[in-house]
């Protein structure tokens, strides 16, 4: 009997069946749980970011009774600590973390699944350690080059000029010409009146350019969470660094791991992360199903993008297909 009645609905939240801390250097401990069948192939689900952390809806992505489903917060991100933490926190560290990860778990190899940041973790992941891999689920591909980067904090204006009107105009009128640095500095500030401001400033933008229907509450709330600062503090630190990736990294090395089957979900209307990107990678990967969610944006939660993965995970891939859904 289908576990989801509705086609959109996730499946049923389940409780890990263990998790714990890792330490992962004289700095950072890592959260990671696992959940699900510990007898199925397993699954790895990379969060977003960088520095969004997981929460237990992201469990509800994989058939509880199939999968063995591993989750873990990323450095300075959910209930991996210090939160926020910027030191000795790239790319190629994350990407250590995910083998340290693997061996502590004694799994041999992984369906990699990821969206936004995400995507660019699993991909860079991937081209490390292709051998570790059985295949991937994107979503709302990102590559992390220069452009993309300058798109979040310029080109979403262009589509969302309210958003970006307050995004900028949270800074004081000589700082606005330089909006990744000043924000960067009122982040990083010690005192909690300049930086969780600046969090929610940051978290606001974001969270109103991801979906193509406004959400109720619109935006976040007014009240910023200890969390927002990890995720906007920890975005900021990435983007200022060029996401610790070559911009010609990822596809320049896509070689070696193209040959995997692959799923790609694309919102149509994926502001944060337009689907030019999704389509130079799907066409640099012959195996892949590229799906395109027709009446969608970038958000995992819309309906027909959370579909889209929960069927990716539950039928077999099919070789260089674009399937537009209806």
């Amino acid at each position: 009997m289908d576990a989801r009645p509705n086609r959109f609905d996730l499946f049923p939240d389940v409780s890990p069946f263990e998790h714990g801390k890792l330490t992962l250097d004289a700095t950072h401990t890592m959260y990671w749980e696992q959940s699900g069948n510990p007898d199925g192939p397993t699954v790895l689900f990379l969060h977003g970011g960088p520095g969004a952390g997981a929460s237990s809806a992201h469990r509800r992505f994989f058939d509880p009774a199939h999968y063995r489903i591993v989750i873990f917060d990323q450095r300075g991100a959910g209930r991996s600590t210090p939160l926020a933490e910027l030191t000795d926190n790239t790319t190629e560290h994350l990407i250590a973390d995910i083998e340290t990860l693997r061996r502590h778990l004694k799994i041999e190899r992984w369906t990699v699944f990821g969206g936004s940041w995400g995507s660019a973790l699993a991909l860079a992941y991937g081209i490390a350690h292709p051998e570790r891999c059985q295949g991937f689920v994107l979503r709302g591909i990102f590559l992390g080059r220069s452009h993309e980067l300058d798109w979040f904090l310029n080109g979403m204006g262009r589509i969302f000029p309210e958003a970006w009107r307050e995004f900028s105009e949270f800074l004081p009128e000589a700082e606005r010409a330089a909006l990744l640095d000043s924000y960067y500095q009122r982040l990083c500030d010690p005192d909690p009146k300049v930086h969780f401001p600046a969090a929610g400033a940051w978290s606001r933008y974001e969270s109103a350019c991801s979906n193509l229907i406004p959400r109720a509450s619109g935006g976040a709330p007014a009240s910023v969470s200890r969390s927002a600062l990890g995720i906007s503090r920890i975005e900021a630190h990435y983007i200022k660094f060029g996401m610790f990736i070559p911009d010609d990294h990822i596809l320049a090395n896509l070689g070696r791991i193209n040959h995997l089957p692959a799923t790609i979900v694309q919102g149509r209307y994926d502001v944060v992360c337009p689907i030019a990107t999704a389509d130079e990678v799907a066409r640099a990967w012959p195996v892949a199903k590229f799906v395109i969610v027709p009446d969608a944006g970038h958000s995992a939660m819309e309906p027909g993008i959370r579909s889209a993965l929960i069927d990716a995970m539950e039928r077999s891939h099919v070789e260089g297909k674009v399937i537009k859904l209806s």
